[in-house]
């Protein structure tokens, strides 16, 4: 693949806050790329949508001859979150350990405490000897759990909503307000899930894989027009569905509508054909583990962030 030219093997990285277009499809290269040789992709979706974004005073790019990585920061009280990526075909040879560090670098200089995290996807070796060689431990774990579709997989179970629940799918803009004012209330411990505002919302409604159909909500027959859960499905290929985000009203825990939603996804997915579902879960949330675990999902993989 092209490197960006004008620098040496091992120039000091180069730090801006809008990447130029060519730097910006060497970007999207590596990661295409690293993707495809270690089976995990070595970006977020939103480190992967930052690569193309406009001047933001929450990003830092960061890009040497071999490597591209990003400094996101987010709300005040939580860390940078900081995630590289370097051409497969050079690696061990100094340049993530210099990415990483120049992206620490930026990280405190954008926020000093609490200190930045860095990203690895997969937990490869690779990412566990840089993290050892920096000196930079385990922080926090994001499990990836996958349940097989089809024959062959345990049968889901029936899909039965209580009396007092209406469950429905998206019906539109209108029922937007309600599914942000749930998701910052269920994730406002989140570093990425929480602090949404409507733009977030928007954006992935407009997106290419979005379904209305494939977006479920709940809410009380007694107030019907308060939302109590949702759960936000997403088809990252033909033969891969995801549990995108379900999301329940703190004042409505305890009601069984994360498994009721959860199936509900899960059926629909099945619907589509897809051969596996996927989704992503805290390490240490305990009920939700429980949960997943009961409809048949197990390990498949781990992302690790360092600090």
């Amino acid at each position: 693949m092209p490197a960006p030219t004008g620098t040496d093997a091992h120039a000091r990285p180069t730090v801006v806050d809008r990447l130029p277009a060519e730097i910006a499809s060497f970007a999207h290269e590596l990661v295409a790329a690293a993707a495809e040789i270690d089976g995990v992709a070595p970006l977020s979706e939103q480190a992967v949508s930052a690569i193309d974004s406009a001047p933001d005073p929450t990003v830092r790019h960061i890009f040497s001859e071999a490597g591209y990585g990003n400094v996101i920061v987010g709300r005040p009280g939580e860390p940078a979150m900081v995630e590289i990526v370097v051409d497969p075909t050079r690696r061990r040879r100094g340049f993530g350990r210099e990415l990483l560090a120049a992206a620490f670098d930026v990280a405190r200089g954008l926020r000093a405490e609490p200190g930045p995290r860095a990203w690895a996807h997969g937990d490869l070796p690779g990412a566990v000897a840089l993290a050892a060689s920096v000196g930079v431990i385990r922080r926090r774990e994001l499990l990836q759990m996958r349940r097989p579709v089809g024959s062959d997989a345990p049968e889901l179970p029936a899909l039965e909503a209580p009396d007092d629940i209406i469950l429905r799918t998206y019906a539109g803009p209108a029922d937007n307000a309600e599914i942000l004012r749930v998701n910052n209330a269920a994730f406002d411990w989140h570093p990425e899930q929480g602090g949404w505002s409507d733009a977030q919302i928007v954006e992935r409604v407009r997106s290419p894989w979005f379904d209305p159909a494939g977006l479920f909500l709940a809410f009380d027959v007694a107030a019907p027009g308060h939302l109590l859960g949702f759960h936000w499905t997403k088809m990252q290929s033909a033969s891969l569905g995801e549990v995108y985000i379900v999301g329940i009203d703190p004042g409505a825990q305890g009601r069984g509508l994360g498994r009721l939603l959860t199936l509900a996804g899960l059926k629909y997915l099945a619907g589509r054909g897809v051969d596996e579902i996927e989704l992503y879960v805290e390490g240490d949330n305990t009920a939700a583990l429980h949960t997943y675990s009961r409809l048949g999902f197990t390990r498949y993989a781990v992302d690790v962030a360092y600090g």
